[in-house]
């Protein structure tokens, strides 16, 4: 059966160091490179974080029907993630593996449905989650105010996911996942 694992987290939260465990500890995997209109930060490559397009080019990429789900962060801001991206992997034979936020989580599982396991990954809490988003070093102060608010309202969304992990120990966190990808690949 075709699956998909479905990674979402407040920033902070610890979610793109479990998902590069994952993608390390667990070779059925292949990670979905998502589409957005936002330009490259630091390191990041073009086919390899995300695929960079423009705004006009996401938009029609939307009256094609390319994506399984998508949304508009900020004007013109879209990420999403394409149908095209899903089957390329699907069709390596492996499960995909999704790092989105809370919203396309959902919007994920729901559009896979049985096929999809999601995972929240929790902070122990906002107090953490805003000591790790001020020693990462990456974000004004203003940013990190703004991210610790919108880690406040996506918590309120934990419950709709399939599991949720609570990231105090990386360690343990890293054991929880494998766990419960390998089970549901398994089965």
């Amino acid at each position: 059966m075709k699956k998909v694992i479905i990674f979402s987290a407040p920033s902070g939260s610890g979610k793109t160091t479990l998902v590069k465990h994952s993608l390390e500890a667990i070779p059925e995997l292949e990670f979905s490179i998502s589409c957005t209109t936002r330009q490259p930060r630091g390191s990041e490559i073009h086919a390899v974080d995300y695929h960079f397009i423009s705004p006009e080019e996401f938009r029609q990429k939307i009256s094609e029907d390319a994506f399984v789900e998508f949304e508009e962060v900020y004007t013109d801001k879209y990420y999403g993630t394409l149908k095209s991206e899903v089957e390329k992997i699907w069709n390596l034979g492996k499960v995909v593996i999704f790092d989105v936020d809370v919203r396309g989580g959902i919007s994920l599982k729901k559009y896979f449905g049985d096929k999809a396991l999601s995972i929240f990954i929790q902070p122990p809490s906002i107090e953490e989650l805003e000591r790790r988003l001020i020693s990462r070093n990456t974000d004004d102060a203003e940013t990190i105010k703004t991210r610790v608010e919108k880690a406040e309202e996506e918590l309120s969304y934990a419950k709709e996911f399939d599991k949720i992990v609570i990231n105090s120990d990386l360690n343990e966190a890293k054991k929880e996942i494998e766990i419960l990808i390998k089970s549901f690949i398994e089965n």
